[in-house]
């Protein structure tokens, strides 16, 4: 593990502080970097920043490679004269802690369209640079989402047209020309959202941030990939409906366990043709993260079987994955990323085996080490260098919320654990408990800082209505990033300002 003892904090590019109903690349991306800085932190872990489908989440997204067009900075396009002022005082924003998915649906991708009127001859040379060299998945994406649009955004196992559902060769043609314009659109706006990135990126990295993204282990059935390289997945040859799908057993979030309903993989196919397909989209977010965290690593192991059409997860099978196989052709390839594995949930030997061989760090979680018996491994005194310390992850209540909520001994057992008190708050009792662990890397929450409580839990797993949590402006303020910065000093997690880049 190449991440020396350091500390960073998790909020999601959705959570940033903005006008018009979202975080984005813009300004206040920017200006938590330079909080970072102050809070003498050195990464900032964000979730996986692809463009989400139905339910909003970022772990089920149109596709594996494309950026989130909600998180496109209009302040920027505005600027450089793809929109107005006008444009952009149509937009009202009534909630500016929570995000209306509803209202920014209906009201971005009209300015987004108007900014491609206004950019497409603009950047006509950097824009067909962009496609050209990002053809291999560009091309399909484009296709795919254009498809969609015409369909009124049914899913592709809905489209009217079965040929183009089977994605034949002359239909396949046939669309590229009836939709040519909606197709340079769905290109143009992946076009803004990497330009944007990138610079937020460098200016991160030479600062010396650097970003932790996540890599969800599964994708939506309904994306581009299942639709145009249905061969990788567990499908029906004929009808292309899974035969089973993704989701985890009854556990600590859930007494029907989660029914993700996401494609299972087809690992035969994937090991004939050398995991390819992984090795393409693993260097896909690579180039957007400089920490990648392998969502659901246990899956790789052995992974939770449900057969298709269960309205729960109770009745799914554990089935063998490729292991080793196939994480270590991931660790000896992208010998120069630093991976964290979510090793959470039902963990066996097994799980554990392949973690210690993958050499990967995994995840430790306070919250999940208070009961009394102090036999956790998510207990600090349990910890090893080669892990990562939370005090809690978006799946998880604020610690403020957890405290609410604890049974009593599991609290009891925390005030004695950590010392807690009120006059410091308990949030930081926990945060100071993390800190010390022996854990590389220390990450918790912005929430946890803030010491919020349920009413500011980023997602509640197998729940709707999740995703929408915000930083309001102001709050990452001056005194907060010194006070962060004096404990992560004291715990000797001082950032190391060499800047990555510079």
């Amino acid at each position: 593990m190449s991440i020396e003892r350091s500390a960073g904090i998790l909020l999601p590019i959705s959570s940033l502080p903005s006008n018009y109903g979202i975080g984005t690349l813009g300004q206040e991306a920017y200006n938590f970097v330079d909080f970072l800085v102050k809070a003498n932190q050195s990464y900032w872990q964000i979730l996986p920043v692809g463009q989400t489908s139905y339910g909003d989440s970022p772990y089920q997204c149109f596709s594996s490679f494309a950026g989130n067009p909600y998180f496109i900075d209009l302040d920027m396009l505005e600027e450089e004269g793809l929109l107005d002022k006008n444009d952009l005082k149509k937009i009202k924003v009534r909630d500016k802690r929570y995000i209306d998915y509803g209202y920014l649906y209906e009201t971005r991708y009209p300015l987004l369209r108007k900014a491609y009127q206004n950019g497409k001859d603009k950047y006509n040379e950097e824009f067909n640079r962009f496609v050209s060299e990002n053809i291999s998945w560009l091309e399909d994406y484009a296709l795919f989402m254009s498809i969609k649009k015409h369909f009124d955004m049914k899913s592709w196992l809905e489209w009217p047209d079965q040929e183009i559902r089977e994605r034949r060769y002359e239909a396949v043609e046939r669309y590229k020309e009836m939709l040519k314009d909606d197709i340079i659109f769905f290109e143009f706006i992946q076009y803004l959202y990497y330009k944007q990135y990138a610079k937020f990126k460098e200016y991160a990295n030479k600062n010396g941030i650097r970003i932790i993204g996540d890599l969800p282990i599964y994708i939506a059935m309904d994306s581009c990939e299942v639709w145009s390289s249905s061969e990788q997945f567990q499908l029906d040859e004929n009808t292309k409906v899974p035969k089973d799908v993704a989701g985890v057993p009854p556990d600590y979030f859930s007494k029907n366990g989660q029914l993700w309903g996401n494609p299972l993989y087809n690992w035969d196919y994937m090991k004939r043709t050398g995991y390819k397909w992984w090795i393409d989209r693993v260097a896909g977010v690579s180039k957007c993260f400089d920490v990648i965290r392998i969502d659901h690593f246990r899956g790789f192991q052995e992974y939770w079987a449900v057969p298709y059409g269960e309205k729960t997860a109770i009745k799914g099978r554990w089935v063998k994955g490729p292991g080793i196989d196939f994480v270590g052709i991931l660790r000896d390839w992208f010998y120069y990323v630093d991976f964290i594995a979510e090793d959470l949930g039902i963990i066996n030997e097994e799980v554990t085996r392949l973690l210690l061989e993958s050499g990967f760090p995994g995840m430790r979680v306070l919250q999940f080490g208070m009961n009394p018996d102090g036999t956790s491994y998510h207990c600090p005194h349990h910890h090893i260098e080669n892990c990562v310390c939370y005090v809690s992850t978006h799946d998880n209540l604020p610690i403020a919320g957890w405290v609410a909520k604890a049974k009593k001994k599991d609290l009891e057992y925390a005030k004695l654990y950590y010392g807690l008190n009120k006059e410091e708050g308990y949030n930081f009792g926990f945060i100071r408990g993390g800190m010390s662990s022996v854990a590389k890397l220390f990450i918790t929450q912005m929430q946890d800082y803030l010491g919020y409580g349920e009413e500011a839990t980023t997602n509640k797993p197998g729940t709707l209505n999740n995703w929408r949590w915000r930083l309001l402006k102001n709050e990452a303020d001056n005194k907060l990033a010194k006070k962060i910065s004096e404990i992560t000093h004291a715990y000797t997690r001082d950032r190391k300002d060499t800047g990555i880049g510079k």
